[in-house]
Order: C-alpha cells, then structure tokens, then sequence
C-alpha cells in the first residue's frame, strides 16, 4: 500500500504526517480521511484551487493534469512544476511526498 507523507505545514499539520493511502481515492481525500485539513472550497470538483498542493516525491506516479487541472493551476499560488490540484490527482502505488502551500488564493477558509 502507497504512504502519503505531508511536510510539515503552520496551520494544517504542524508535525507533518505519515499515513497508509488508499489508491482508490484522491490524494484530497486522502488528506481529509487523515485528518490533514486541506481546503477544498469547491468540493473537489475541480473549480478552484484551494487543494493545491507540491508533489516532492513520487510526482511521476500520477497520471497527467487534464486541461482543465491545468488552466487551475496557473491561478494558483506558489505553483511549481510539481504542483497538482489534490482533488484530481488519484493515489497510484508509489509513495508520495506532499507539501502544502502556505497560501491559497481563498480571501476566507471555507468550514468543512
């Protein structure tokens, strides 16, 4: 089974995190499952980017942004050639290792 490791982020995961993924699920839901509270304003349906994240590890196990994933991307702070919108990128069956952006684009935190 992959394992998803989170570095370390102020508000969301301050101790960073380590836990089992489940390939069936996205790498948002992973998170949330985990108790990482990622922000997912648009309820994973790929219309922001607050899940943002930097895949620093494992990036090449994911299969490719679609274009829309993309065109996201582009508003979203701090991106990175690694960056992937976290409700779109399925768990595959390598570990991966995921920084969350200190920012995101969201004026206010969405209550999930």
């Amino acid at each position: 089974m992959p394992k998803i490791i989170v570095l370390p982020h102020a508000d969301l995961c301050p101790d960073g995190a380590l836990f089992d993924a489940d390939p069936s699920l996205s790498i948002c839901e992973n998170l949330l499952r985990h108790h990482v509270d990622i922000e997912h304003a648009c309820e994973m349906s790929c219309a922001c980017t607050t899940c943002h994240v930097v895949i620093r590890e494992g990036f090449e196990s994911l299969e490719p942004s679609d274009e829309l994933e993309d065109d996201l991307l582009d508003k979203a702070w701090g991106l990175e050639a690694s960056s992937r919108l976290s409700c779109q990128a399925m768990v595959a069956d390598a570990d991966l290792v995921v920084e969350i952006p200190r920012y995101t684009i969201n004026h206010a935190k969405e209550s999930h």
